[in-house]
């Protein structure tokens, strides 16, 4: 197998490690902030997360739907602290309207994965879910070992070289 197509592979199954991802977003300010939020993923790679709007990065989403998302190996399994693999992806912040199919979909898909915890978060009316749409991303396995992602479902790899950085 190529250095492609394990990459490939890995890629493929890379999401099922994670229960939670890292969110950055920009305040109206203009000020960076880093957060994270259990999620579920579609086949498509949107990230769907439950969030509440007294969180500062809710209100940044709000203010600027263009969020950088991050899914990062776990700093003890990892074999070199400088090479931990990683998935990165940009994307835009759609908010889901409450009580729809749409809605209904993602919280039973959230309550399967995360338990009588999204009971909960269901009656407190400052929860929000929102579809994090990619629309380009990065997978990192190492060094010299780095991938722009794109395509059709961002299904397509290609390895990053310095003539296509």
């Amino acid at each position: 197998m190529s250095q492609l197509e394990n990459a490939q592979a890995e890629y493929a199954s890379f999401l099922q490690e994670f229960q939670s991802v890292i969110i950055s977003t920009i305040s109206p300010e203009g000020i960076p902030n880093s957060s994270y939020a259990p999620f579920v993923s579609d086949a498509a790679k949107n990230i769907y997360i439950y969030i509440s709007d007294l969180a500062a990065h809710t209100q940044n989403i709000y203010a600027n739907p263009r969020v950088s998302i991050l899914f990062i190996e776990d700093e003890t399994k990892s074999n070199n602290i400088f090479a931990r693999r990683r998935l990165t992806f940009d994307c835009t912040a759609t908010l889901i309207e409450r009580d729809t199919e749409s809605w209904n979909k993602i919280v039973d898909q959230l309550q399967e994965r995360f338990g009588e915890m999204i009971e909960v978060l269901k009656s407190l009316g400052d929860f929000r879910i929102f579809q994090l749409i990619p629309s380009s991303g990065r997978f990192v396995l190492g060094f010299g070992n780095a991938y722009k992602i794109s395509g059709d479902n961002l299904n397509e790899l290609t390895h990053i070289t310095r003539d296509n950085r």
